[in-house]
């Protein structure tokens, strides 16, 4: 079965390596094969990833859309082990996040990063608070 995407005029969506723009007029776009896809509101430049999640989710967009992501294993692991010390509270969700990478499922990850950019703003909220 297909996946189907609306976009919105001017939206963008990246199709493995291709980036996609979409005209002036709403559309429908069915996908079929395996192929990594992220819709614009879900890419994050590397001039945004500013924290050290942010940063962390931006190393596992890459893997996710890398034909080869476990190159990028080593820096992925440096970094969430620099989270795991600066925040403890974090650990269950980053077992969950590891879970994710060893077994393969760069999506599932990035789902699970968003939750900690989540919590990791509040947390900045806080201390600023």
């Amino acid at each position: 079965m297909p996946l189907k995407i609306e976009l919105k005029p001017g939206e963008r969506l990246i199709v493995g390596n291709a980036l996609i723009t979409n005209d002036n007029e709403r559309v429908k776009l069915f996908i079929e094969g395996n192929v990594p896809i992220l819709r614009e509101k879900y890419v994050l430049t590397e001039k945004e990833a500013d924290t050290p999640c942010k940063k962390v989710y931006y190393i596992l967009q890459e893997m996710y859309l890398a034909k080869d992501p476990t190159v990028l294993h080593p820096e992925y692991f440096s970094r969430i082990a620099e989270i795991t010390q600066a925040a403890p509270s974090f650990a269950p969700a980053i077992d969950e996040l590891n879970a994710d990478i060893l077994g393969g499922d760069y999506y599932s990850a990035l789902k699970h990063m968003m939750a900690l950019i989540e919590r990791e703003a509040e947390l900045l909220d806080r201390a600023k608070g």
